[in-house]
């Protein structure tokens, strides 16, 4: 098991780097000025001119669709984990500037694994070029969606297209105006296998019966592509455009998840990184009561431990990444779970060990640690939250001991 980087990653990792040392953390500033004068003008989720300027400079250097290996990398999965911990510097603008944001990133796997010739080059190529945004409408308000086999939209096939009906929330992506196309995860057959009730279909966003009611904000944050409340009422769908097969839907949501949660958790990684930096940098010009905070002991104790935290974390999540390549996501599963918990509970630490030290300046919109902070708490909801990670993990140990 060798985690050093390739030397195609250590390549992409400096120019990545560069490139968010010299355009993507300066343009932060320019990014929220901006998205505060659409929200002015009534545009919340209006697309801020600098993301699309500094999409083109990522595209003419190369860093662009980086999470997918066959589109012209070749990067694994161990390979991009390396760079995702780079744009989780900048969560909010990194991702996005090069392609590989969610729900896209997942939505554009589905349709490159399971996605049928028409259905790539309706969704797929647009999205690979970033001509368009996506949504993935799985979880529901009234149902416990940690289960994915409680929700309760249907999917009734009537000839050759599907009627849908019911409630999603959390969409996120469906507020923005480049948001074209939804995976639209629903119960095709009632009476089938618990496993084998869901299927998966694809919905233009613009088709009728299809309605966004709402967008949902994060401890008061408002997304700028939104997480999205809609209904589906009467939506009638090819039957062309189902992904995969009928009652296959459970699994792709799966297949979904293992890679994703390696992006997700190294740009973790890469916050509490930049969380931790700031707690030093503050702690060397702050001195209460005559001593810099560097010099207090609970300030390097919350240091050192973060510095520890995180180097446990990112070999767990390599891991993780590494078996992904070697042996497939399947067998990864315990690791996949186990990352999920460890590394979103590591980052919300440090981030809040930085806003304490930051006092005041930390929770307010001075700094980067306020919002941070809310993604990350809300990371340990995201892809199922903690507790069912926890139950998996502790199933999957004590099953050898009932054999």
């Amino acid at each position: 098991m060798d985690f050093s980087p390739s030397d195609k990653t250590r390549e992409y990792a400096s120019r990545l780097q560069a490139f968010m040392d010299k355009e993507i953390l300066p343009a932060e500033s320019i990014y929220h000025r901006q998205r505060h004068e659409l929200a002015q003008a009534g545009q919340p989720h209006g697309r801020p001119a600098v993301i699309e300027e500094l999409k083109v400079k990522a595209k003419a250097l190369g860093l662009w669709n980086l999470f997918l290996p066959h589109y012209g990398h070749g990067l694994s999965v161990s390979d991009y984990a390396t760079l995702a911990e780079i744009t989780g510097w900048s969560p909010e603008i990194a991702p996005e500037v090069i392609n590989c944001a969610a729900p896209d990133t997942g939505n554009m796997e589905l349709l490159d694994m399971f996605g049928s010739a028409e259905q790539k080059s309706q969704w797929l190529e647009p999205l690979l070029e970033g001509r368009i945004r996506s949504g993935f409408a799985m979880t529901e308000p009234d149902v416990a969606s940690s289960d994915a086999r409680n929700i309760k939209t249907s999917m009734i096939k009537d000839g050759d297209h599907y009627i849908i009906n019911g409630t999603k929330w959390w969409t996120t992506g469906a507020l923005d105006s480049r948001c074209e196309i939804l995976i639209v995860m629903g119960k095709s057959d009632p009476d089938a296998d618990d496993h084998r009730q869901q299927s998966m279909i694809l919905v233009p966003i613009n088709t009728p019966g299809v309605k966004v009611i709402r967008n949902l904000t994060v401890f008061g944050y408002v997304d700028q592509h939104g997480h999205a409340e809609i209904t589906f009422t009467d939506v009638r769908v090819p039957a062309s455009n189902l992904l995969g097969a009928q009652g296959e839907g459970f699994a792709l949501a799966q297949a979904r998840l293992g890679p994703g949660r390696i992006h997700h958790c190294m740009r973790a990684i890469g916050m509490a990184e930049r969380a931790l930096s700031l707690m030093i940098q503050r702690s060397l010009v702050r001195s209460p009561f005559g001593k810099e905070l560097a010099q207090q002991g609970v300030v390097q104790q919350w240091i050192a431990q973060g510095r520890i935290d995180i180097e446990q974390a990112r070999l767990l999540v390599l891991k993780a990444a590494w078996m992904i390549d070697t042996v497939g996501a399947k067998a990864a599963r315990k690791e996949i779970a186990a990352i999920k918990v460890a590394v979103p509970a590591m980052a919300e630490r440090i981030i809040d060990n930085a806003i304490q030290s930051f006092g005041g300046a930390g929770v307010s919109q001075d700094t980067p640690l306020a919002a941070m902070y809310a993604g990350i708490r809300t990371l340990r909801i995201v892809d199922g939250p903690d507790e069912v990670h926890l139950r998996d993990i502790a199933r999957l140990e004590i099953k050898p001991y009932l054999s």
